[in-house]
């Protein structure tokens, strides 16, 4: 393996964007329903409602700076080992990551900061519309990426001049099948991540009998709903797709002739067939599994409410601190399964991987893959170990808890047993 360049710089690819997305699929899990929490209190003017949105939020701010830095790093890899996609579709599939680095790193950075350091600065609307941004633009920062990506799926609206891919048609781009339906797929998936975790955090407290304000049975709630509702669509939106990967992309600017695609197919296919069958099985045993969790969560959630027994058994709680990689898992296994069905090449028809990555020599391709998977390892496994320490701290010790002015420590829960 450590003298072969294209595969290493694969892989290496594969464990930072898997990495990348597990943080990704946690913002777009949580953001909504903090911004719902937030409107909620807001509406109210519920004060201690409020101690719940800062709990969540200081969990989204830390997976958030994770999320910022490791998309920062994966550019960087991406522009190293790339050289050839860049080179030749640079005008094309770089344009759509373009505008999703202004729009993450300029207009979704300056809110959640204004939001951070907003709390009793601002008017309580003008507060709420700051996460509203964010909110919004970490989907569209999604949706900018997955355009990047479905175009090298299904190669759309440009032309070739001088062997150089420029752009031509950006609502042919925008509007590419293998984007919106990928972008669905992956908006839902993050929901039941974000929703996992919420159920995952808010079945530890409850264990414990700390539940300020039934915030954290309002989480079981929320969580349990999403769970039952969402499979279905993901699973939708998935099986569009598999139409799309039996179909050849439009021929404008064709690279290879019928009879090099053909010979190219066929000397690849074998290597990337047993990965892709491997990660579909996997991906489709976790989300049947999902579907059988979100009904039964539910009915408990219901059957604790109108029932005082049954919120004593919080031995049934203890699984669930397990269940956000149900979702986590499954998402990793859509996303291999996706990318190695389309080996071997990069840009499906017009461009091999070979072609792609960057000439480079065996000992350096193992020095790039062997640091960036050791920082990546180290930053990510830094972020977990925050994520669940805030998480078990509870609301009166996350990052953005407030702050009490008379130096009395608070009570850890205003209930003795969890209420639903």
């Amino acid at each position: 393996m450590f003298d072969d360049p294209l595969l290493l710089a694969r892989l290496q690819f594969a464990f930072t964007a898997a990495t990348h997305f597990m943080f990704v699929a946690l913002t777009l899990g949580l953001a909504p329903y903090i911004l719902t929490a937030q409107l909620r209190a807001t509406l109210s003017g519920d004060r201690e409602r409020m101690s719940a949105v800062r709990f969540w939020g200081g969990l989204y701010l830390v997976n958030y700076g994770m999320g910022v830095l490791s998309g920062l790093v994966m550019e960087l890899q991406l522009a190293l080992n790339w050289s050839g996609l860049q080179e030749m579709y640079g005008y094309s599939f770089g344009a759509p990551l373009a505008l999703e680095t202004m729009t993450a790193f300029f207009i979704e950075s300056t809110f959640l900061g204004l939001w951070i350091f907003g709390w009793d600065r601002m008017g309580r609307w003008a507060h709420l519309g700051c996460f509203a941004v964010v909110t919004a633009t970490a989907y569209l920062s999604a949706w900018w990426v997955l355009v990047s990506n479905g175009f090298l799926r299904n190669p759309v609206g440009f032309e070739m001049v001088d062997g150089v891919a420029h752009l031509t048609d950006p609502v042919a781009l925008m509007t590419n099948p293998a984007a919106t339906m990928a972008f669905g797929h992956i908006v839902t998936g993050a929901l039941l991540v974000g929703a996992a975790v919420i159920i995952a955090t808010s079945a530890y407290h409850l264990r414990r009998g700390n539940d300020p304000q039934r915030m954290f049975s309002r989480g079981i709630g929320y969580g349990a709903l999403v769970m039952v509702l969402l499979p279905i669509p993901v699973a939708g939106f998935g099986g569009v797709q598999f139409g799309l990967f039996g179909q050849d992309p439009p021929t404008s600017g064709q690279t290879y002739s019928a009879a090099e695609i053909e010979a190219i197919e066929a000397a690849g296919s074998g290597v990337h067939a047993g990965v892709g069958t491997a990660a579909e099985v996997f991906m489709m045993g976790m989300w049947g599994l999902m579907f059988l969790l979100g009904p039964v969560l539910l009915l408990g959630w219901v059957i604790a409410r109108v029932s005082k027994s049954a919120r004593r058994l919080r031995g049934a709680l203890y699984p669930l601190a397990v269940l956000p990689f149900l979702p986590y898992l499954a998402s990793v296994g859509g996303w291999v399964f996706r990318e190695t069905n389309r080996q071997p090449w990069t840009v499906v028809h017009h461009l091999t991987t070979a072609d792609a990555v960057t000439p480079m020599s065996p000992a350096a391709a193992a020095t790039s893959f062997g640091l960036f998977t050791l920082a990546f390892a180290l930053l990510a496994g830094t972020t977990w170990w925050l994520l669940v320490r805030f998480a078990r701290r509870g609301p009166e010790g996350g990052p953005l808890a407030e702050r009490r002015d008379d130096g009395a420590a608070p009570a850890e829960s205003s209930t003795p047993v969890p209420t639903f």
